[in-house]
């Protein structure tokens, strides 16, 4: 579903330091953890993607940092107000009934919360672990938190007594590089959805192009498109 939508705002919360959730009343009928929305934010033309925390009943949540005006402009809006956005977009994570690991870092705990809801749904075991720069931006949720450290540094402890068989993951490149690093030396499979600023959301503009290995060969991909998801075996890091 690709179409502009127009919604309207069912709740705006604040959840921790310069981070809200949103709420917002819609006509999708389907979304999965990893797909995102790109919500248009006046007076900018660029529309703004955020990663889907939750959906049920038409009524889709994400979370968002203040940042700039586009975030402000969100902030902004009060409960019945209408929001113009597009979605959901985007591959999301491929669940698998395996044990499974889930890292988020940063504002990347939205779509991981979302992960765990429908993984819970499924009767699926699953251990959730975040990491924060501070215990003020620190958001609820997980079965662990890490706050002022690496979340990377808890995961060989984690795999040795949690034994999973399937990570998945979301955060900033460097954290999901050494998500890479780990899964494959346990020979395990990681699932990553990538961040990044998104021009058309589509596709088309290739202005989110990674580098992928498909077919033996390194080919250009789109994260808005192609992604955010994708095997982090493929990925090509620069």
């Amino acid at each position: 579903m690709k179409k502009i939508q127009k919604g309207s705002i069912k709740k705006i919360e604040k959840i921790a330091l310069d981070t809200f959730a949103l709420e917002i009343n819609s006509n999708v009928s389907e979304a999965h953890a990893g797909q995102f929305i790109s919500i248009l934010c006046p007076p900018k033309t660029l529309r703004r993607p955020f990663s889907i925390k939750g959906f049920k009943d038409g009524i889709v949540e994400v979370f968002f940092k203040l940042k700039g005006e586009g975030t402000n402009y969100i902030k902004s809006l009060k409960v019945g107000d209408s929001i113009d956005f597009m979605g959901p977009l985007g591959q999301g994570f491929k669940i698998q009934n395996k044990k499974s690991l889930l890292v988020g870092a940063g504002i990347g705990i939205a779509p991981m919360l979302f992960l765990k809801d429908e993984l819970n749904n499924a009767n699926i075991e699953n251990f959730l672990i975040s990491g924060f720069k501070a215990w003020d931006e620190a958001i609820t949720g997980s079965d662990k938190t890490v706050t002022g450290g690496s979340v990377i540094d808890f995961l060989p402890e984690i795999i040795e007594k949690f034994k999973p068989e399937v990570i998945y993951s979301c955060g900033p490149e460097i954290v999901l590089k050494l998500v890479d690093k780990t899964a494959k030396k346990y020979n395990l499979e990681a699932q990553i959805a990538m961040e990044k600023v998104f021009a058309c959301q589509v596709g088309v503009c290739r202005g989110c192009v990674i580098k992928i290995l498909k077919d033996g060969k390194v080919q250009n991909a789109t994260i808005c498109h192609d992604g955010p998801v994708f095997d982090s075996r493929v990925v090509v890091w620069e």
